[in-house]
């Protein structure tokens, strides 16, 4: 969804992103394109393109021709989360029909992991080798997933859930079939020849920023690293990061993960610029009400209220951010009232796109 108020691109197709170099969770305005009109963004261009006398360079007349013409095959739509939940909640009920739901790990609104070690002599008996049926069993469920909800799925399978998810990350979304697989023995030329280490489930630029300064610029050259020396270096993900390149992942989907400690928070990017007070103050109610609700369902009380508040881009504003102490409490209108309190301290004008509460 892209708007012309510098709204966020919440997912788009693999076209979409090759042709105007975009990825997932942008910016609207990093577009080579207006999106009221399609016609070429020249304020993006000058803004990336000078010589080295600061001159703007002019574009291409054939490269903006290009640029107009892909825009105008590009749909734009706007996201409906009340669709996707339907849709989510449908595949997980046929997922249900394939393994219990303790072995079911939603790990995104479009992605789950699957622990079918137990059902694969039940659907098919006859097959021998655990990995025909596997293979037998990710095409069952791509077939009844297309025909009972009209949507075509991407199956990685794996000796783990780390191998299954670079198997659906790097190699299924290519294949023909939609689908591949990692055993154990495949880690060295399927895992360690992944090219870009940013494709590895667990390192984003940061880390691999990091790695490259330890001499690390390869996942084959972290799976043959110093373990002591990683663990050093970058601590305890350092060490599960050595690991994972050498396709190790002792993960449990029934195991349950429980916090030590706990936070509670809500965090939005408003659909458009609000300039109002009344109106950016009833949303941030409308949050603190949230985070007052989930806190009662755990049977807890914060000590400690944070807001956020991100102004639009077109304001060149630094955000407001503000943390206090507060009695023990789960109550709505005690969490309201603070949240009031702290917006009208710190808040004096402004567009306003982006609001977060923290209990």
């Amino acid at each position: 969804r892209a708007d012309n108020s510098n709204g966020l691109i919440l997912a788009a197709s693999p076209t979409f992103k090759k042709v105007f170099g975009m990825s997932n969770v942008s910016h609207s305005k990093e577009l080579p394109f207006l999106v009221h009109n399609r016609k070429f963004n020249y304020h993006l261009w000058h803004k990336k393109h000078t010589d080295i006398f600061g001159q703007t360079v002019e574009p291409d007349p054939k490269y903006i021709a290009e640029v107009e013409r892909w825009a105008r095959q590009t749909y734009i739509v706007p996201p409906q989360m009340l669709l996707y939940i339907k849709k989510n909640l449908e595949v997980i009920n046929i997922l249900r029909e394939i393994t219990s739901i303790d072995e079911i790990h939603a790990y995104s609104i479009d992605e789950s992991c699957l622990d079918v070690t137990e059902s694969l002599d039940f659907f098919f008996p006859e097959i021998t080798n655990k990995y025909e049926q596997m293979d037998k069993l990710a095409q069952m469920l791509q077939r009844k997933i297309y025909h009972k909800t009209g949507l075509y799925v991407t199956i990685g399978m794996g000796d783990n859930p780390l191998l299954a998810k670079l198997a659906m990350d790097n190699y299924a979304k290519h294949n023909t079939n939609m689908r591949a697989l990692i055993r154990y023995e495949d880690v060295p030329s399927k895992v360690w020849s992944i090219s870009d280490m940013t494709d590895f489930w667990g390192i984003n630029v940061r880390t691999e920023a990091r790695l490259n300064k330890l001499g690390i610029h390869s996942i084959k050259e972290l799976a043959h690293a110093d373990p002591d020396m990683l663990k050093r270096e970058l601590g305890v993900i350092g060490l599960q990061q050595f690991f994972h390149a050498n396709g190790i992942d002792e993960t449990r989907l029934t195991d349950k993960y429980k916090r030590k400690s706990v936070s509670f928070s809500n965090s939005q990017t408003l659909p458009r610029d609000y300039t109002r007070k009344s109106e950016i103050g009833l949303i941030i109610n409308e949050m603190a009400e949230q985070v007052a609700v989930r806190l009662r369902k755990s049977k807890k009380k914060a000590t400690n209220f944070s807001l956020f508040v991100g102004f639009s881009m077109a304001d060149y504003k630094k955000s407001l951010s503000v943390s206090r102490k507060i009695e023990p409490t789960s109550s709505t209108k005690d969490l309201q009232e603070i949240a009031t309190r702290l917006f009208n301290e710190k808040y004096d004008e402004g567009a306003v796109r982006r609001i977060g509460v923290s209990a």
